[in-house]
């Protein structure tokens, strides 16, 4: 039954908008004429319509199924008029700005940000209302700094801390249904309030009844198994219009995305999995990274069970100064970790490294040379690089790296199949610079505001937005993912304040894709033989080294002068 209202949603979506659209083009319908008013009834007819309304209210009343039915079905057509109507608004400002005739370039670009403002603000009230997997629509959109007008990402801001929590009596009802056992057994106590409510689920504090341990209960919200299958292809169906209608402005690789990842993060059983296997990869690198991640206890499609570790947020330095933790250190930790995934062959990545999954814990005493643990949240959504791709993007951050222009261009096309004209766009996006900096080799240095207020000024001004829609459209999926991790981890650098800049973040960079290198060419020296393979062997070390020497060379001079 709930497919026939699915259905049924989408068709009276479909059906709304595909009235308003051409091939390519708007055309908004006026209202049709009012219809002359039907003859009076026969008093028969009005005795039908009464077995109807009597049955239709008794079968309501008194049959669940019925009445749930009818229920999805009044829900399912309020979501739809909710997408619809903004969807209908949205393209309406833009086809009036895009058509419209400006006297100048300044004139355009003022009422096309205006324009931007209205629209995300009509988006950003579509998305409040129907929640759920909108509400994490918004959210990736407010992450998209480098790529979206500020005027859409600003706007989507607030989503970051706007869940919606469900009741805790229909958690608990999930849990009975999912689990199979009463609430009440499992567990003593629970925290009526979350600790934490996301778009997918919300974080409960409890205690386990067989152990009195204290637990972190992952609980998605009931809510979303009813509307997912249908928010999925409304929000396809938007996007795949957009494209129609504003072909330079096509984000159907955000749609893609989101409908590939959604429900591998909806299945907790898959993320405990995850969380599992990078905790035991990541014992033998505790020195590097400072790596913590929540033990599983116990983990069902829509629950999971973790041990209870809490901490500060990462841009709290507040909280990281008072317990004299060094802001260098943890911004090095996090490199390590997350080039350690990128690079390392038959590592998966961890794709949502936001501020509200990973946190820092202060420690007594030391481990592992550190005062302190950077605990990893969220494991719903990771992705397997291919060897090849890593290998090809170890290459282009070394050329990068290098300034070498030449070598670059060769692995972006390898890593993404870039053209040489798209290739400064592409720089520019994969490092989160300016195409100055990221064509000069000095992404290295710091990045200040000017350089961000020129980037956006950019992609408006010089039309570089139309080219990098075109870019994100026909790129990989997993490098979209590469540079939505890049992106996130660039902004947390950046909120430490590192007082030793970025200098030995790149460093560590290049030591991990040295290493990527070093072992696809010992591979191929391995053919070699005689004096060939001395050669090649000697070479192949002297370059491995001479790029993880440079970082030991840097922390020494830095222990050196007290910085740490």
């Amino acid at each position: 039954m709930q497919e026939t209202y699915f259905s049924q949603g989408f068709f009276m979506f479909n059906r709304t908008i595909s009235q308003n659209l051409k091939k390519n083009g708007i055309s908004w319908v006026r209202r049709l004429s009012s219809q002359p008013k039907a003859k009076s009834r026969s008093f028969r007819g009005h005795k039908v319509g009464f077995v109807v309304v009597g049955v239709t209210g008794g079968l309501y009343f008194a049959n669940d199924t019925f009445r749930n039915g009818a229920n999805h079905l009044v829900l399912t057509g309020e979501r739809v008029g909710v997408v619809t109507l903004a969807t209908m608004k949205c393209f309406k400002y833009y086809s009036t700005v895009l058509t419209k005739n400006f006297n100048s370039k300044e004139e355009y670009y003022k009422e096309l940000d205006e324009t931007h403002k209205r629209a995300a603000l009509v988006t950003l009230d579509a998305l409040r209302t129907n929640g759920g997997i909108y509400i994490k629509l918004g959210q990736h959109v407010s992450a998209m700094t480098y790529l979206l007008p500020k005027e859409w990402t600003e706007t989507m801001i607030p989503l970051q801390d706007e869940c919606p929590k469900s009741a805790l009596t229909d958690i608990k009802a999930m849990f009975e249904k999912d689990t199979g056992e009463k609430f009440d057994e499992v567990f003593s106590s629970i925290d009526e309030e979350p600790i934490g409510v996301a778009s997918l689920a919300q974080v409960h504090i409890g205690t386990l009844r067989n152990s009195e341990e204290k637990v972190a209960i992952k609980f998605q919200h009931p809510s979303l198994q009813e509307f997912v299958p249908l928010d999925i292809l409304l929000t396809k169906t938007v996007f795949d219009l957009m494209a129609k209608v504003f072909p330079d402005y096509s984000l159907t690789w955000l749609s893609d995305e989101l409908q590939s990842s959604i429900y591998v993060e909806l299945d907790f059983q898959n993320e405990a999995r995850n969380a599992i296997k990078t905790a035991e990869y990541f014992k033998k690198f505790q020195k590097q990274t400072a790596l913590r991640i929540p033990k599983v206890i116990e983990a069902h499609k829509r629950v999971l069970i973790l041990e209870y570790v809490p901490g500060g947020r990462l841009d709290d330095l507040k909280f990281i100064n008072s317990h004299n933790i060094s802001r260098s250190e943890v911004s090095s930790c996090l490199s390590h970790t997350f080039n350690n995934m990128i690079f390392t062959p038959d590592v998966s990545l961890h794709c949502d490294p936001h501020g509200g999954n990973l946190a820092i814990r202060p420690l007594d005493h030391k481990k592992n040379g550190h005062n302190f643990e950077i605990i990893l949240y969220d494991h719903g959504l990771y992705r397997d690089i291919p060897l090849q791709m890593k290998r090809d993007y170890a290459h282009f951050w070394l050329a990068m790296l290098d300034n070498d222009t030449t070598k670059m261009k060769v692995y972006a096309k390898r890593v993404a199949g870039i053209t040489d004209k798209q290739f400064p766009l592409f720089a520019a996006a994969i490092t989160g610079r300016d195409i100055d900096h990221a064509l000069s080799g000095k992404v290295h240095t710091q990045r200040e505001d000017s350089e961000i207020d020129r980037m956006h000024q950019a992609l408006l001004s010089e039309g570089l937005v139309y080219d990098l829609m075109g870019l994100l459209s026909h790129i990989p999926r997993i490098v979209l993912l590469i540079l939505k991790t890049n992106d996130l981890t660039r902004f947390l650098d950046e909120a430490l304040q590192n007082p030793l800049g970025l200098q030995r973040t790149f460093l560590i960079l290049a030591s991990y894709c040295a290493k990527t290198v070093y072992y696809e060419q010992k591979e191929d020296s391995q053919k070699l033989r005689g004096l060939s393979w001395l050669r090649s062997t000697i070479s192949l070390n002297f370059a491995y080294y001479k790029r993880v020497n440079q970082l030991w060379i840097y922390d020494l001079l830095v222990l050196v002068r007290g910085h740490i």
